[in-house]
């Protein structure tokens, strides 16, 4: 099967982008471009878990419910909910009614606060995991790698849960950490000029 369509404009695009209403701006204007803004990072972090076992469309088409019902993914805010927050979300139709995924987001508010604590920033974690161009497979040929495994293990160690090597994988996609998207498509080198005028935050000295 073909990684790449042609669109309506007559460029190529991943192909994904072409099987649902939504993914292809999402596509040409948010995947894989870098991200170093804290809350649009734990938001990623955030639908990614509540993805597990779902499809993309499915969370996207709920996106605008969730920043809602999460106080717009502000951790700090989030970090302070409680059992009465739960039920009411647990009521909520606007979003994915799943207990353990909705403790996990809130738990791992309390956690991305710590982690601010400890590096400086969500952005210089996460950026810390980058991997070398050189080391990455073709692209869209994996769902996993040594790297979003290495964040996963760092992620759970801290306490974090539903963040899987996978789950970190496609958040890595997302948030421009790796560029895949597929050889041929329009965006793929908008992408690397992205990354190229992006300066990665880094980990604040300890000590």
């Amino acid at each position: 099967m073909s990684r790449i369509f042609t669109a309506a404009d007559g460029h190529p695009r991943c192909a994904w982008s072409a099987t649902a209403p939504d993914f292809l701006r999402y596509h040409d204007e948010e995947w894989g471009y870098p991200v170093g803004d804290d809350i649009r990072l734990f938001e990623k972090v955030c639908l990614e878990s509540f993805q597990s076992g779902l499809s993309w469309r499915t969370i996207l088409d709920k996106r605008e419910n969730f920043r809602a019902a999460f106080a717009g993914f502000g951790f700090n805010e989030m970090a302070k909910f409680g059992a009465a927050d739960v039920e009411r979300l647990l009521q909520d139709k606007g979003i994915i009614r799943h207990r353990g995924k909705i403790e996990a987001v809130i738990n791992n508010a309390a956690r991305a606060r710590e982690l601010v604590a400890e590096a400086g920033s969500l952005a210089a974690f996460f950026w810390s995991f980058e991997p070398k161009a050189e080391d990455l497979p073709e692209p869209q040929s994996a769902s996993t790698s040594p790297d979003s495994v290495a964040l996963s293990k760092a992620l759970k160690k801290r306490g974090w849960k539903f963040v899987g090597p996978t789950t970190a994988f496609a958040f890595m996609q997302a948030m421009g950490l790796i560029n895949d998207h597929a050889n041929g498509c329009i965006c793929r080198e908008k992408a690397a000029e992205a990354r190229n005028a992006f300066t990665a935050p880094r980990l604040e000295a300890s000590g």
